[in-house]
C-alpha cells in the first residue's frame, strides 16, 4: 500500500501550519515554498482539507490557512481519509470461487460439527484486522504530536552541544 504524494503534502503543510505562530496564518506562496510544490497543486490539496474542516482559509491580502482545529485534534487518519478517500482498502474480490469455499470450510469448525451456513471470507478477516490496527495507529499520532517530536529531537541536540 502506498499512500499518495497529496497527502505527504497534506500532512508537512499541517505540521507547517501547526508550527507557525497560531496569531499568523500561512500563505499559499510560502507554503508551496516550504513544500517545494506548484502553488496550484497545493491549493487543490488544501481546499479539500478546508472543506473538510481541517483548516481554515482566511481572506483578503494578507490571507492564507490556517489549522481549524487544535493540532491535537487533527490525526493521521483525519487526514489519510480526506486525501486518499475513505474506503475499505481491501474487498475479497473471490468470494464465489471453490477455493474460497474450501477455505471457509476448512478452518471453520471439526468435521464432526456442522459448518455454519455463512463463514466471512478468512483472507479478508485478516485484511481487515490489519486495516483496523492501521486506522488504530494511525488515530493516535496527531499533527501536535509529531510537532512534540520534533520539538523533543530539537532540545535534545541543542543539549548536546
Amino acid at each position: 500500500m502506498q499512500f499518495s504524494k497529496s497527502t505527504d503534502y497534506a500532512l508537512h503543510a499541517l505540521l507547517h501550519l501547526g508550527h507557525s505562530d497560531r496569531r499568523n496564518n500561512v500563505g499559499i506562496k510560502e507554503l508551496s515554498a516550504r513544500l517545494s510544490v506548484s502553488e496550484s497543486y497545493l491549493s487543490k490539496i488544501m481546499s479539500k482539507l478546508r472543506q473538510d474542516g481541517i483548516v481554515r482559509a482566511v481572506p483578503g491580502v494578507n490571507g492564507g490557512y490556517e489549522l481549524a482545529r487544535p493540532a491535537e485534534q487533527i490525526t493521521f487518519l483525519d487526514v489519510i481519509q480526506v486525501i486518499e478517500g475513505r474506503q475499505q482498502l481491501f474487498e475479497c474480490s473471490n468470494s464465489n470461487s471453490q477455493q474460497h469455499q474450501l477455505l471457509a470450510e476448512a478452518g471453520a469448525v471439526p468435521s464432526e460439527q456442522e459448518c455454519p451456513k455463512k463463514s466471512g471470507c478468512l483472507v479478508e478477516k485478516v485484511m481487515d484486522g490489519a486495516e483496523q490496527n492501521l486506522h488504530r495507529y494511525l488515530r493516535e499520532h496527531t499533527i501536535q504530536s509529531v510537532l512534540d517530536e520534533a520539538f523533543k529531537r530539537c532540545n535534545h541536540e541543542v543539549n548536546k552541544k
